[in-house]
């Protein structure tokens, strides 16, 4: 779980899983949706950076409700698959790897959205530093990400490739809360709120299924 990837392993995974994402069982992916729209994040007239944007499900309604939506993905397959869904002149497709600097300017955003991608980069500080970076003061960045108890127990994003029928499960890191937290305070965020999520029909001794973070730019 901890293997360094390749530069594009990731990608190329996600590139794999692209035309069935959608419509594959994903109990993850549906929590995390719901998450970000009853988050109460001030969304009008707001210039939104979407990092890790996938099939664009989450950036067809970030679209309908801000003024405008970078959204940046690794994964050619996934951002084919987005640009397909999402036809609006308010929104600007890139592919990029989020782990170089991101294309562009210091404090030229009003929100960044990482939704399910940050287990997929080994270190996460620099992610929070070109947050910062690109926030305006008073921006927000809202994170959402696999709950690291639950990837202790190994659970990670996984698919069944379809030409292959096996199970791939695509490289993930575990990072634990602190990590996230502190990571997030270094780069000079304030936290507003954090989440634990599980699913609706789950009990309270059930492993929660996500983590959410909601963080102030200074």
């Amino acid at each position: 779980m901890t293997k360094p990837p390749d530069k594009n392993e990731v990608a190329a995974a996600y590139d794999r899983w692209a035309e069935t994402y959608d419509t594959d069982l994903n109990r993850t992916r549906e929590l995390a949706a719901a998450v970000l729209r009853q988050s109460d994040l001030e969304l009008a007239g707001r210039y939104v950076v979407e990092i890790g944007c996938g099939t664009g499900r989450n950036t067809e309604w970030l679209v309908e409700r801000a003024a405008s939506v970078l959204a940046v993905d690794f994964s050619e397959g996934m951002l084919r698959q987005a640009k397909s869904r999402v036809r609006s002149p308010h929104v600007r497709f890139i592919q990029h790897d989020i782990r170089n600097r991101w294309p562009m300017a210091d404090a030229s955003a009003d929100l960044v959205i990482a939704m399910l991608v940050l287990e997929h980069i080994e270190q996460v500080e620099p992610i929070f530093d070109e947050a910062s970076r690109a926030l305006r003061s008073g921006g927000e960045l809202f994170v959402c990400e696999l709950h690291p108890v639950r990837q202790m127990y190994g659970k990670q994003a996984r698919f069944t490739n379809r030409d292959t029928g096996e199970c791939e499960r695509i490289t993930a890191f575990l990072h634990d809360i602190s990590e996230y937290v502190n990571g997030a305070l270094r780069s000079g965020f304030e936290l507003a709120h954090l989440g634990e999520w599980r699913d609706s029909n789950a009990e309270r001794s059930d492993l929660p299924r996500l983590l959410s973070l909601r963080l102030l730019s200074k």
